[in-house]
């Protein structure tokens, strides 16, 4: 594949370069090839997206939702016509296999699809009568200009938990992908062109935090969907709401799975080893800690520790391949140290992924699955966000002291339980503070018509993203009252 370079953002319906004086290397994580540049935009390219986007909005919003929806249909079929080299693309910036990247187009369509459901969804609600001879209605009106800022881990995904919303809702959108990862919005928006999408509507702006800061600064913006680290999503929800605007950020987690003795073993190993070292471990619901209940102990972490050697790790565009590689080799060399972090505080190396050959990708940020067994659940590495392909290995006798580690902790993104008793699996579901549960599931992934939930610091804000809460989200209520009647009623 070709790219040009640097690559252009996209402003009022034109590909525009950046006024950008410094830009950065888009790298291949699984052979270091330089795929092109990104240019880190100035305020000002955000001050151009932001004024289209304001002057679109004017007329978008007066679009009836019936017919705004129509681009959305027309975007589905193209998202599922050219799904090869959309999930391609996002192989070869950001290291996922081609099943991943195939699986992650698949999440973005459903929630096309969902918001397709408009009409339905931003209903308001009446009553007649509420005084003799007045009524009240609540109606729902677009915010405005909204803005995105997605992270690297899922670049075609993510995005698609809010755009769709907002644009279907009326409002007008500003996405800034990570510069990391900026090629598969470079394809998306190629695709949004297609649709015919009046100008303005949707723009792209490249770059890195001076764009975020003019985003949260600008005056003009006034909602705000962010996934990324705690510390950054803090960041960027004190400062937006500082400047008054609607906030949603995702943080990181430290997600738990309890594993019981009655779970069905070979199940529970298998998706346990998908939710751990898939997307080589760099998804905000990746299993990082399993914690064995009982005489689960032996069962599963012998289980377990066959499946992360086992696991088959290269390029994701190879025939077999199961892991690809984390996303730079910063990130290598911080996972790396992570473990041998564990290592010092007492943990064992059960299986050591650090430093491996891959034969014909030595240049790759590659680190094998690796298991720290017997982890302090006081210990540092216990509380932090490894966001790589390692797991943390915990032993207790009982579900409730499990239930109780879960709830200590200061994140809250996903927790879940494998076992085949459903009254564990109530008490579980009922107690775990958690915004995501699971049951005999390793990635409580919510389906698009859900929203993607997070507790604690896990997520800062109010509403979600993706279905009803997206559309709560990139709404404001209306509420009218009205009288008719030429004869005078006491309303209160």
């Amino acid at each position: 594949m070709s790219y040009k370079n640097p690559l252009p953002n996209y402003i009022n319906g034109e590909w525009c370069i950046s006024q950008a004086t410094e830009f950065l290397n888009v790298v291949n994580p699984a052979t270091a090839e330089v795929l092109t540049q990104v240019p880190l935009s100035p305020k000002s390219d955000v001050d151009a997206a932001t004024q289209a986007a304001a002057e679109a909005f004017k007329s978008w919003r007066r679009v009836p939702p019936t017919d705004r929806i129509q681009y959305l249909f027309k975007l589905k079929f193209l998202l599922e016509d050219h799904i090869d080299e959309l999930s391609r693309t996002i192989t070869l910036e950001c290291g996922k296999t081609y099943g991943e990247s195939k699986a992650e187009w698949q999440r973005a369509i459903e929630n096309v699809e969902v918001a397709c459901g408009i009409p339905m969804l931003m209903q308001g609600y009446n009553l007649e009568d509420v005084a003799r001879g007045i009524d009240e209605m609540m109606i729902r009106q677009p915010v405005g200009v909204t803005a995105i800022i997605a992270p690297f881990n899922f670049p075609g995904m993510i995005p698609f938990w809010f755009m769709p919303y907002a644009i279907a809702c009326g409002n007008t959108c500003i996405i800034k992908p990570s510069e990391k990862v900026p090629l598969t919005l470079q394809k998306v928006f190629e695709l949004l062109e297609k649709t015919g999408l009046p100008k303005g509507v949707v723009n792209l702006v490249n770059g890195a935090k001076e764009v975020v800061d003019a985003i949260l600064e600008h005056p003009t913006i006034r909602a705000i969907s962010f996934v990324g680290s705690s510390p950054v999503a803090q960041y960027v929800y004190s400062k937006g709401a500082a400047h008054g605007k609607r906030m949603q950020c995702q943080g990181g987690a430290k997600n738990p799975i309890i594993v019981l003795p009655d779970a069905d073993m070979e199940m529970t190993t298998r998706i346990a080893a998908d939710s751990a070292f898939g997307c080589a471990g760099q998804r905000c619901l990746a299993a990082s800690v399993a914690v064995t209940v009982g005489e689960a102990r032996h069962t599963f972490t012998d289980a377990i520790a066959s499946a992360a050697q086992a696991r088959v790790v290269g390029y994701g565009l190879d025939d077999g391949v199961q892991m690809g590689p984390v996303i730079t080799s910063q990130s290598k060399a911080r996972i790396e140290g992570l473990i041998q972090k564990g290592a010092d505080e007492g943990a064992e190396v059960l299986v050591d992924g650090r430093n491996p050959k891959i034969s014909g990708y030595e240049q790759g940020n590659f680190i094998r699955p690796t298991i720290l067994q017997n982890v302090d659940p006081n210990s540092e590495i216990a509380r932090t966000e490894i966001f790589g392909p390692v797991l943390g290995l915990m032993h207790l006798e009982t579900i409730e002291d499990a239930i109780a580690l879960v709830n200590s902790g200061q994140w809250g993104n996903m927790a879940c339980l494998f076992t085949s008793s459903g009254a564990a699996a109530r008490q579980f579901r009922y107690e775990a503070e958690a915004g995501n549960i699971g049951i005999n599931i390793g990635v409580a992934a919510p389906m698009a018509f859900f929203p993607f939930s997070g507790w604690k610091e896990s997520f800062y804000g109010d509403l979600h993203g993706q279905g009803r809460d997206a559309v709560e989200f990139f709404t404001q209520t209306k509420v009218v009252v009205e009288r008719w009647p030429k004869n005078w009623s006491r309303q209160f």
